[in-house]
């Protein structure tokens, strides 16, 4: 099985809109954020699959066609490949809050979907957001988690592991994953 890195699109991947009611409809709109293509390389690198979960309600509230929204996503991945930095594979939640469904995050559906097509060992991948949302999804999946946030916020978040970008994020994750990679192969050594 494979091992993959989850990470959430607004707020992770690119600036996210500039209020709740707002929503990045666009490519023109599309904002990456500082050294996301270095951090999305350095996990293809640690050989990590790259799979963007993200809730779009955009979708849902007539704003944007499914269509236009897979646009965004093919130039998204087109753009972050001319960079060095490869997307496995993105799955979006297009329902609005009411009905509910089991996709949209905090529910783990689009992590348990990419699981199962992909070949992936949820329990030894991790989910990167900037919302509680994301790490509850990834919490319920079986994943490890960590979440972005600014610095200066003061953050009681439960995820494994806060950075303030994604490339730190990445940092952190990628040397907690080795630590834990030397104390398995430590145990077994002793054991045989």
């Amino acid at each position: 099985m494979r091992k993959a890195i989850f990470l959430d699109r607004d707020g992770v991947i690119n600036r996210k809109a500039p209020t709740e009611d707002d929503y990045v409809t666009s490519w023109d709109e599309m904002e990456i954020l500082p050294s996301v293509p270095e951090a999305i390389a350095r996990i293809n690198q640690a050989g990590f699959q790259v799979i963007i979960v993200t809730n779009q309600r955009s979708v849902a509230k007539g704003l944007i066609t499914i269509t236009d929204l897979a646009s965004i996503h093919r130039h998204l991945s087109e753009y972050l490949l001319s960079k060095g930095a490869t997307i496995n594979a993105i799955y979006c939640c297009p329902h609005e809050l009411e009905p509910p469904c089991g996709c949209r995050k905090p529910e783990p559906g689009m992590l348990f979907n990419a699981a199962r097509e992909h070949d992936i060992d949820l329990t030894a991948s991790w989910i990167i957001g900037d919302s509680e949302r994301d790490v509850e999804a990834g919490r319920r999946a079986g994943c490890k988690t960590a979440m972005i946030a600014a610095e200066t916020e003061p953050m009681a978040s439960k995820a494994d592991i806060v950075a303030a970008t994604l490339l730190a994020a990445v940092d952190k994750l990628l040397a907690f994953d080795s630590n834990r990679t030397k104390i398995k192969l430590f145990e077994s050594a002793a054991r045989g």
